[in-house]
């Protein structure tokens, strides 16, 4: 389903990225996936710019926040969670073996967030939504399709979702014989919201975190226009039970994911 107008309480909605060169960010990503934007002013000549495809909101390009820049942060790519209450999901964090960064605060009239920290360390943003629910639409070439969390497996940080998003992580069967974790509502593989992976061997230095995929029509193309643009490919295009992927890093240092589905089959 592309078009998207409400997310139930677990799913992940939203993404961002934080970028030192906001206006670099803009130009490599509109290229590469064809977005437009819509520059909406947050504060002493600084804008979030939200990323439109057909006229929806599938993401958003913001300039890096200054203490981050200072702790050496590299630009990155952030996921955000709808909960059904904000304050009361955040006031769980800490008991649950994580941390929270951020108490929660409205964002103007779109919602209201938190910024914590699971105990593997990956960060993620809870999100109730008031007038913006995130992404208006997903799925599809260009919009966000997937965030997995890349860290090492651990029960405490399995039991940390369960009780601050109510997700269960369950390894399920794939066509190819192997298994695949992922975090699900009722524990069934067909309500999977999302994954999670050891890092493999060329992320073996990178800190536990959530990558964001973005759908691609063409994956090798799609990855031979991030070199043309001034981008690298971590990982060329590989195959997957479920499709194609390719691992990809922006001109800025920002990694993601693309991802094509393999055609459907009778």
């Amino acid at each position: 389903m592309a078009k998207r107008d409400s997310y139930a309480p677990g799913t992940p909605s939203w993404t961002d990225l934080s970028t030192n060169d906001q206006a670099a960010a803009k130009s490599f990503y509109g290229d590469l996936f064809g977005w437009s934007f819509d520059d909406l002013p947050m504060g002493e000549g600084a804008f979030y710019s939200m990323a439109t495809i057909k006229g929806d909101n599938v993401a958003a390009i913001s300039p890096q926040q200054p203490e981050q820049a200072a702790a050496g942060v590299p630009p990155h790519w952030q996921m955000y969670v709808t909960v059904a209450d904000v304050d009361a999901s955040t006031a769980l964090v800490e008991a649950a073996g994580g941390k929270v960064h951020l108490q929660p605060f409205d964002v103007m009239d779109a919602g209201r967030m938190s910024v914590i920290q699971d105990p593997s360390g990956a960060f993620l943003m809870l999100w109730s939504p008031t007038n913006n629910i995130g992404a208006g639409r997903v799925n599809e070439p260009g919009a966000f399709t997937w965030s997995e969390l890349v860290a090492p497996p651990n029960d405490r940080t399995a039991s940390f979702y369960e009780t601050v998003l109510g997700l269960k992580l369950i390894a399920a069967p794939m066509d190819d014989g192997s298994t695949y974790s992922g975090f699900t509502r009722d524990g069934t593989p067909q309500t999977m919201l999302a994954g999670s992976i050891s890092p493999p061997p060329h992320m073996s230095r990178v800190p536990a975190h959530w990558s964001i995929y973005f759908g691609a029509e063409d994956v090798d193309a799609t990855a031979a226009r991030v070199w043309e643009l001034g981008g690298r490919v971590f990982v060329e295009p590989f195959d997957i039970p479920v499709g194609r992927m390719a691992v990809a890093v922006d001109p800025q240092g920002a990694m993601f994911s693309l991802f094509e589905m393999a055609p459907a089959t009778d």
